[in-house]
């Protein structure tokens, strides 16, 4: 599974979502002064139940007029600990990429991720790896949703009974990433088959990237644990300005030391159809 900055795009342009909600409505040309900020450090860590995706990516924020490229940071130190257990050092294999091939992680065990940055910060994390649960189908449906008739993928799968469970979707069409975030958890289905709908309203209205017959669909599904849900609510929610927040603001994260991003010790199940 590739690991892709989101966290540090986002971060950086924060402001922005502010700024054109504030002036969209005026015709003035006004010209901002926007100060530069401390750079952070951003961690995008996972750790799933499937050989060869313990990753970690390390990054750096920028200056809202800097460009939207970021580059990797290498010389860090980074490690994944199971707690009780041993401790794995994750390998540099590209700038600002540490992996651990042969690490995997099992569901009900916590893990302790410890990232040293090249400046000598320290940073670290836990996350417990859920109990797994299977996608049983995924199809294709016809919605009529904002005027317009448009397919749209369902994802079903059961939900085991007590509260706290908590599932990410990420899907891929033709083998393009969506970059739409995709969650949720079982707040109001506790026990009960869950169907979610994966609209997809992240492609401008382009027809051409819109879902249709003959399109081969991939979902990754991930069980993740509450806290990382939390993080993936509080960026769609917060860090874009969504919910009538009236002031952007970072994400919820179980990372600790004053970086930004997060950790995901998450259970991994995939599924492909062409859509009919």
């Amino acid at each position: 599974m590739r690991i892709q900055s989101y966290t540090t795009k986002l971060l950086t342009g924060i402001g922005s979502v502010l700024m054109l909600s504030l002036f969209s409505s005026c015709e003035k040309v006004i010209d901002l002064n926007l100060n530069s900020a401390e750079k952070k450090y951003v961690v995008e860590a996972v750790l799933s139940d499937i050989p060869g995706q313990a990753k970690v990516l390390l990054t750096q924020t920028k200056d809202f007029d800097e460009d939207n490229t970021f580059p990797g940071i290498s010389g860090a130190t980074v490690t994944i600990t199971e707690n009780g257990g041993g401790t794995t050092t994750l390998a540099p294999t590209s700038p600002g990429v540490y992996e651990a091939p042969a690490l995997t992680g099992v569901s009900g065990r916590s893990y302790t991720l410890r990232v040293t940055a090249p400046t000598g910060e320290v940073f670290t994390a836990v996350s417990t790896m859920p109990q797994k649960v299977l996608m049983d189908t995924i199809y294709a449906t016809d919605e009529f949703f904002f005027g317009e008739n448009m397919k749209v993928v369902n994802v079903d799968h059961p939900d085991p009974v007590g509260l706290g469970n908590s599932y990410r979707y990420i899907q891929y069409i033709n083998g393009e990433r969506k970059t739409a975030i995709q969650i949720r958890n079982d707040d109001y289905s506790d026990g009960r088959r869950i169907n979610s709908k994966l609209f997809d309203f992240d492609d401008d209205d382009d027809d051409e990237d819109k879902l249709k017959s003959g399109d081969q669909v991939r979902i990754d599904f991930l069980c993740i644990d509450p806290a990382i849900y939390k993080y993936w609510f509080s960026l769609i929610r917060s860090a874009t300005g969504g919910n009538q927040q009236a002031t952007p603001a970072n994400p919820v994260s179980n990372m600790q030391g004053g970086a930004l991003g997060y950790f995901s010790a998450h259970t991994f199940h995939s599924k492909t159809m062409i859509v009919p």
